[in-house]
């Protein structure tokens, strides 16, 4: 298959400079490039040319919110995402906004991940994908849960 993953993906943003210090303050992405007279800025993701994100500013009123994820080990979303996310003012929630603030698993993929918001409410999502078998009928539940489930042991 010609096709070897996803390489660049792009949104928009209200306020450049507010965006980027999310991305890189916030978030802990480098910084790529930026290009102040075409008002957009790039990050690496993950090693350096592995990924990209671009920014791109755009006037408030024109901006359509994105959803992306980045891909975790499954010890992080587990472990570590929540006080991560929190630590930085950022409010973690589950696929199923339930006020439920813990990674839930996909059970069809299977992967476990927890939800947050940019500034622009784009949502962004931490994501790891689990050893395990697909099952389309159990849905979106708990990792605990999953793991009864389908048998399986832990994976942190």
């Amino acid at each position: 298959m010609m096709i070897q993953g996803l390489y660049e993906t792009h949104i928009s943003v209200s306020n450049l400079e507010r965006s980027i210090a999310f991305y890189k303050d916030t978030l802990e992405l480098q910084l790529a490039s930026v290009d102040n007279d075409r008002r957009i800025a790039f990050f690496w993701v993950g090693k350096p040319q592995e990924y990209m994100l671009g920014l791109w500013e755009k006037p408030e009123g024109s901006i359509e919110k994105r959803h992306f994820a980045f891909r975790c080990s499954v010890g992080d979303v587990l472990n570590k995402s929540i006080e991560f996310l929190e630590s930085r003012g950022l409010k973690p929630y589950n696929f199923l906004k339930d006020g439920n603030d813990r990674p839930m698993v996909f059970a069809w993929m299977p992967a476990v991940a927890i939800y947050f918001d940019d500034p622009d409410g784009n949502i962004l999502e931490f994501i790891a994908v689990l050893d395990g078998p697909q099952n389309f009928d159990l849905g979106v539940l708990s990792y605990e849960d999953w793991l009864t489930a389908v048998g399986a042991t832990k994976q942190i």
